[in-house]
Parts: structure tokens; sequence; C-alpha cells
């Protein structure tokens, strides 16, 4: 009777053990003074692996006080046991709130109840007792962020950059991530390129034991001497209720003029620079045929904003205005990389010339000294129609035609353009032969198609011993017509946003994840993880991972707000998106 008594207490503590839900909130203190924030710290920790939250975590009436933050997040472990058999898997989701009382007192905080398998759960209330409360107006957020522009080096030569930080500063740190929609200085005395627009870390002990955060970098270019002035940055701070501006200092720089002594070709270029011209046709330039003319200026200053130089007009060529490409990113003195300016230019006689650009000079701050670096010229032969031909040998002059006859006849059943060949500097009589004969088998094949769609004209047209393809290809035509149109979900969950049903936005989101899924034919989201990995790379399973534990947090935090939900959506399209091409 003992050993029946003894194994069912231990079957008893095994069963409690195996599943356990512990729920508490804590104030971080119980008394407090008129001008102190209420800090509530809610921790829900579940033990074992067959625990389902089946509700958010529903909050006390919090009516006595002003909500200013709140916060949430998650965390899983395996907890060991005496044995391997014995560990236990953890989670533990942590709520924070800040809260402003709104009357002095002994106050009453209710309970936290949350529905864990088909069972409420709860804390027990507590009281906080509030000293006197200062009566004030509402507050103004805004009034606690500052944004703070620091340039260090304030004297620069005109058109030489100087790095500019915006940093914003404020003594809740969550106010700091509600600070959006920075709008960098527009000013005609300066240019202004971004060099990181990627906010930093929090750090919690930035100026006057505020928090701050860098929010942009970027490299400010005056093109003007004299004292300049960087006018302010501004950015919107969003709240649940309002959303208002805040704008940071101005900075005055002192710009110093460029030296005296500057070569006649020089405009405004400021750096270390360097000019090519060149052309990458290989055939032979025919008079009264545009042919690609490239200048290339490459190197390290305003190169995004200074003057190119042109090339000169000649009365051997007529040239047309280019195309400009810019590949250019943030270096350590500047702008750096390189912008071609294409040009299309006619030769108009036969002979020889000379293409040349514009002379090009620039400032090198470094040595303070300027630098010409003159014309860059290109000779160029142009031809006449006939010397083209004649420069011509039989199998290219066939090969030509054969190209020709293929570009023109280009059928729906077979790719002729397929059979074009390359040009060969030497005579190859077995190309030569080859070529023959399929011209003139192309010239059967094209007459007998057209003879043969004349006759099926009326006759619809029949898939006849067409290739199965491989078991990838049918998988792709599968998948293809399996396609979800994500597009009508993200529309769908921007209404749902917009209208405040965040239970309907989440349970649609739910139902795009199951549809792209099926659509690669991944059932669980495990697999599908992997399947990611394998074939979009790591970082979108990563990211995939992310966003579905974002949105675990967000489901089921008791606290959801329009900012939170709008940064899921945007993380929704964009990866979906990426996900579902």
């Amino acid at each position: 009777m003992k050993q029946k008594i003894i194994y069912a207490i231990f079957t008893l503590i095994s069963v409690i053990s195996y599943g356990q839900v512990d729920l508490k909130m804590k104030p971080d203190k119980t008394d407090y003074n008129g001008n102190e924030i209420v800090n509530l710290t809610i921790i829900l920790q579940l033990n074992g692996d067959n625990l389902v939250q089946q509700s958010k975590i529903m909050l006390p009436d919090l009516s006595k006080f002003n909500m200013i933050g709140n916060g949430s997040y998650s965390q899983s472990f395996v907890e060991a046991g005496a044995n391997s058999s014995e560990d236990q898997f953890v989670k533990q989701y942590v709520t924070r709130i800040a809260l402003e009382p709104k009357q002095k007192g002994k106050i009453k905080i209710g309970s936290v109840l949350v529905n864990i398998n088909n069972k409420i759960y709860k804390t027990e209330p507590f009281n906080i007792f509030i000293r006197d409360v200062e009566k004030k107006t509402a507050s103004n957020i805004s009034n606690d962020v500052y944004l703070n522009m620091e340039i260090e080096d304030k004297e620069v030569y005109q058109d030489q950059p100087t790095i500019a930080v915006l940093r914003v500063y404020s003594k809740n740190m969550d106010h700091l991530r509600k600070v959006k929609n920075i709008k960098l200085p527009n000013q005609e005395n300066i240019n202004v390129h971004p060099v990181s627009l990627k906010r930093s870390e929090i750090d919690p002990n930035g100026y006057a034991n505020m928090a701050s955060q860098v929010l942009a970098v970027f490299m400010v270019f005056p093109n003007e001497s004299g004292y300049v002035e960087v006018p302010a940055v501004s950015a919107s701070v969003n709240t649940f209720a309002n959303k208002n501006s805040i704008i940071s200092n101005k900075v005055k720089l002192n710009v110093k003029k460029l030296p005296e002594g500057s070569p006649e070709s020089f405009k405004n270029a400021v750096g270390n620079f360097k000019v090519d011209v060149f052309h990458n046709s290989k055939e032979k330039i025919e008079v009264q045929k545009p042919f690609n003319v490239t200048v290339k200026v490459s190197g390290e200053g305003n190169l995004a904003d200074l003057s190119l130089p042109k090339i000169e007009d000649s009365p051997f060529y007529e040239v047309f205005a280019p195309k400009i490409s810019s590949f250019v990113r943030p270096g350590k003195t500047g702008m750096k990389g390189e912008i071609l300016a294409k040009y299309v230019v006619i030769p108009k006689k036969a002979g020889d010339f000379v293409v040349k650009t514009e002379s090009f000079s620039f400032f090198d701050p470094r040595n303070k000294e300027y630098t010409d670096l003159g014309e860059k010229k290109m000779a160029i032969t142009a031809f006449s129609h006939d010397e083209v031909l004649e420069s011509k040998s039989t199998v290219e002059k066939v090969n030509e035609y054969t190209n020709t006859f293929l570009e023109t006849v280009d059928s729906p059943v077979l790719k002729t353009t397929s059979f074009k060949v390359k040009e060969k500097s030497k005579l190859n009589w077995n190309v030569f032969f080859i070529n023959v004969g399929l011209f003139l088998s192309l010239i059967i094949m094209y007459f007998g198609f057209k003879n043969w769609q004349k006759k099926r004209f009326i006759v619809k047209e029949k898939s006849v011993g067409k290739d199965l393809g491989s078991v990838a290809e049918t998988e792709a035509e599968i998948r293809e017509s399996l396609k979800t149109d994500v597009s009508d979900y993200f529309a769908y969950l921007e209404n749902l946003k917009a209208s405040g049903d965040y239970s309907k936005f989440f349970q649609t989101f739910d139902e795009l994840d199951h549809e792209v899924r099926s659509q690669y034919f991944q059932s669980s989201k495990q697999d599908f993880v992997v399947f990611l990995e394998r074939d979009k790379g790591r970082s979108v399973a990563e990211q995939y991972q992310e966003l579905q534990q974002k949105i675990q947090i967000e489901k089921y935090s008791p606290l959801t707000s329009e900012d939170s939900i709008a940064n899921i959506l945007t993380d929704v399209v964009k990866l979906y998106s990426l996900i579902s091409k």
C-alpha cells in the first residue's frame, strides 16, 4: 500500500513539474514621489512545451495613470534537470510599462489575466502609495526629445566636404525610437550627401545623463566661400496621440576661398581625380555611322557635384549630348568612385582625326595646390562604306549576310538568331562551308514553314510530342500556377492596420504565410526555414525567423500600437515580396 501511495505522489509531482505557468507583476517600488514614474514589470513564464497561450495578457484598470511608455520581449531556454531526460523547455515573455500617476494617495493595481490551455491565470493585486502630484497641463513628448547636429571640422575650403553627425537625446529611451522622417538640410549654397542613415546603438549615458543615439551621418559640401550656415535638420516624433516636429541646431562654417593662381580650365573640382577617354567598339568605324565615346572621371572629392569635361566640337565629327552614369559612394575625404559620360559621335569625313576633351584641372586640399590634367585625346580612323566592304573577307561577308538574314526571319518555331556567327580574322574553309550549308538549309526551312502555315491557317495548332521537361521545370510550372498574389494580402493588411482590427491583421498574416509556404510545398514553418536557407540564402531565412518571432511577441503583447503594426507590415511587404518572386 505504501508503495502505491509513493508512486501516486511522484506521478502527481512529475505532472505538475511537466507543465507549469508562472505569472507575476511587480512594481520597481511601492512608495513614490509625485514626480516619479511608476514602472511595472509583467513576467509570464511557461515551463514545458505543452503549454499554449490562448489570449493576450489582459491588463488591470490603469485609468488613474497616464501611460508614457511600454515594451515587450521574449526569450526561450532549456532548464537543466538532474539528468538530460529531465531538461525542460522554458518560454519567458516580459512586458514593461511606464506610468505617470494622476492622483495622490493609495492606489490599488488589480490583477493581470492570461488564458493558458483553457485555464485563466492571474496575479495578486497590490497597493502603491503616491505622494503629492503636481498639477500640470498635458505634456508634449517632443519637449523631451532633442536633436543636435555636430560638425567637428568647421573650417574647410570651398567644395571640400566636412562630416556632420545628427544625434537625438532624451531622458526616456523609449522616446528615441519614435523619432522618424529625418529631413537633411537643403540649401543652394551647400550640397548634402548621406553617408549612413542607419541608427547606432543607444548610449544610456549621453550628455546631461540623457540617453542618445546617432540617427544619421552626412557630408556637407559648401559651394561658396565665407561664413556659410548649415540649416537645421528636421524630424518628427510619432506618438499614439499626435505627430510633433522637432528641429536641430544650426552650424556655421568658415569656408576658405580657394588659393589664387587656378588654371583657366579649373571649374569646381576639389579632391584628387583622373580623366580617361575611350571607346569599346571592335569594329571598324564607318563614316556617317555612330559609335560611342566614353569620358570617365574617377577619384575622390566632390565627385557627385563637379562639372565634367566635355568632348570638344570638330569639323571631322558630330557629337551629341551624353548619357551620364554615376557610380559614387562615400569615402574618407569625399565621395569616391567614377562618373561616366557616354557620347554618341558620328564621323563626317573618312581619314584620321582626333577626339579630344576639354582641359580639366582640380584643387587638391591635402597638398593645397592645383593640378592641370590638360586635354585627353583619342586617335580615330574613319573608313568609307566601300573601304569597310573591301576590307572584309569572303567569309566575313557571308557571315554578315547570314546574320542579317537570321535577324530578319527569326521565327517562333526555330530560334534562328542563336545560329549567328562571329567574325573571323582568318579564312576558315570549314566554317565557310558550314555557313553556306546552314544558310541554304534555313532558306528551305523558312519557305517550308511558310507553306505549312498557309495550309494549317484554319486548323488550331496542336502540341504534338511536346517535351515534358525535367522534374524541376515541372515543379516550377506547378509553383507558378499556385503562385499567391501577395499584393492583395498587402492591401488587405494595410486596411486592417488603418481600421485598428489587429486580431484580424494577425489572422490574415497567418493565411498569407500558409499560402506562401504552400506555394513552395512546405507544410511547416521549420521546413520552410530550411528551404529558404537553401533556396534564397541564409539572410532571408534569418529575416523570416525574426519576423515570426516579432509577430508572436506583438500578437500576445498586452499593448499593441499602430507604430509597431506599421513596422511589422513594412517587414512583411519587404520579405514576402522577396520570397514570392
